[in-house]
């Protein structure tokens, strides 16, 4: 019997687990910050040398296997821990692929937070978790250790709309505003009168956010995750799980699966450890779709549920970093326009990063991380035609990450598998899933210990929508 979101078996099988969990082991010394090496003349936080690589095998049992063990994963995993009722109550096991976190899309991304979505789920997600970092050392400081700095740089985001996409601010405007984000729009002089540096030629309406919105540092914020979580109890793990054990059992004429091992493979070794687990949680990013193929999903029938693929796969964006000294000041926000462009400050040297999606005829191919520098001409006509300062700028580095892409409808797929009854998904985030991870990790947690959402209803992002071919589209995608 399915309740709450977990079979009944499940939830028992869980329980049994939790009672003979052994106690926490103590957290290993925090992942070192990134060391930066030079890669074919561009520099990035990608290129890391890592001196913490655990490869020792993971426990033989996990009442729940975390796979991912990026900023979403090492999230769940402290609500997980938070909301259990007894130490060791819940055995955690956070499965990582890549030990220098070096393709990790956490440590690739812009680092930015804003409320301006078009959707309310994602409205509360920002707002949720712009206060959980606010007040982060009330939840992840960690007992004679540093306090948790993350670098918040409150600056806001600027979106510009052109008469096209006027009525489309204003109707995001309406509906962040109802969910209590603060928000101001301003017309072409208003919008000049607040950044002088700004060409307004073709922009007929901006959207700027008051409060909640800015840009941190995405490496702080996963450090502070994994080494409260750790600190907690949680186990992990340095390596890739290849292969998940399954039963099938038959009801109401529908052929159910349960996943009962996780098969993880230590990293340069043809070693590998069976974990025996209650539930998996697949938050595994770019490459989440290849481990619910584990499963069987999508590779039944194709007029059947398990002939529906999860519909997240890896897309590769550029981000250039440039030196122009007489840019725009301290207080730039973090600037989107209508052409798709953005820009921010990167420290105080007179430095930016900036980056743009490409059309999709225009994607990249994503079997490895290079940069394609020419890239770079698409995006500089519009910085210069926005910023004229920007007319004259040197790009110093750039990098590249992959955003875990959801083809369907660009938004998360939260919740479980309904022919996999103890598989969850927190996956498809399409570029915010660091900025909602602290949200999104509560949420799972609630869905997987209470059996349903608490605080946050996210059961519109359920996989149920893929199956009745009901996207809930996000227009505020950058």
């Amino acid at each position: 019997m399915v309740r709450g979101g977990i079979s009944l078996g499940c939830r028992t099988a869980l329980h049994v687990l939790a009672r003979g969990s052994l106690t926490a082991i103590r957290y290993r010394d925090e992942i070192p910050r990134p060391l930066v090496r030079p890669y074919a003349g561009a520099v990035g936080p990608g290129f890391l040398l890592m001196q913490d690589n655990n490869s020792s095998l993971p426990p033989e049992r996990a009442d729940i296997v975390i796979v991912g063990g990026g900023v979403v994963g090492w999230s769940i995993a402290y609500w997980l821990k938070q909301k259990e009722m007894i130490r060791d109550g819940v055995r955690v096991l956070v499965v990582e692929r890549d030990p220098t976190y070096s393709q990790a899309s956490t440590v690739l991304s812009a680092g930015g937070i804003r409320q301006q979505f078009s959707l309310p789920e994602n409205i509360h997600l920002s707002m949720a978790s712009a206060d959980f970092m606010r007040n982060i050392n009330e939840h992840l400081s960690v007992l004679n250790d540093d306090p948790v700095d993350l670098q918040f740089n409150h600056s806001g985001y600027l979106f510009l709309a052109s008469e096209k996409v006027a009525h489309i601010m204003e109707e995001n405007y309406s509906t962040q505003r109802y969910a209590g984000a603060k928000v101001s729009l301003l017309s072409p002089t208003q919008l000049k009168e607040k950044c002088p540096w700004i060409n307004t030629d073709g922009v007929v309406l901006a959207s700027y956010g008051l409060e909640n919105e800015g840009w941190f540092d995405p490496w702080m914020l996963l450090n502070a995750f994994r080494r409260k979580a750790i600190s907690m109890g949680v186990y992990q793990c340095f390596g890739e799980v290849t292969g998940l054990c399954l039963c099938q059992y038959h009801r109401d004429k529908v052929d159910f699966r349960r996943i009962k091992y996780a098969n993880v493979q230590m990293p340069n070794s043809l070693e590998y450890q069976p974990v025996e687990c209650a539930i998996v949680v697949n938050a595994a990013g770019a490459l989440s779709g290849k481990v619910a193929e584990m499963m069987g999903i999508g590779l039944g029938p194709k007029d059947t549920i398990s002939g529906i693929p999860l519909p997240v796969e890896p897309r590769k964006r550029f981000i250039y970093v440039v030196h122009c000294p007489n840019g725009p000041g301290l207080d730039t926000p973090f600037l989107v326009d209508y052409s798709g462009v953005y820009f921010r400050r990167e420290g105080l040297g007179g430095n930016y990063i900036a980056g743009m999606s490409p059309e999709e005829e225009e994607e990249p191919e994503t079997n490895n991380l290079e940069v394609d520098h020419q890239f770079f001409q698409n995006i500089w006509p519009h910085l210069a035609h926005r910023v004229p300062a920007f007319e004259c700028l040197k790009v110093k580095s750039a990098w590249a990450g992959f955003y875990d892409y959801n083809t369907f409808d660009q938004n998360g797929i939260v919740g479980m598998h309904p022919l996999v009854n103890n598989m969850f998904f927190a996956t498809g985030f399409s570029g915010h899933g660091l900025q909602h991870s602290p949200a999104i990790g509560r949420a799972m947690a609630e869905l997987i210990l209470d059996g349903g959402f608490k605080t946050l209803d996210l059961s519109a992002f359920s996989f149920k929508r893929i199956m009745t071919k009901e996207p809930i589209l996000e227009r505020n995608i950058v």
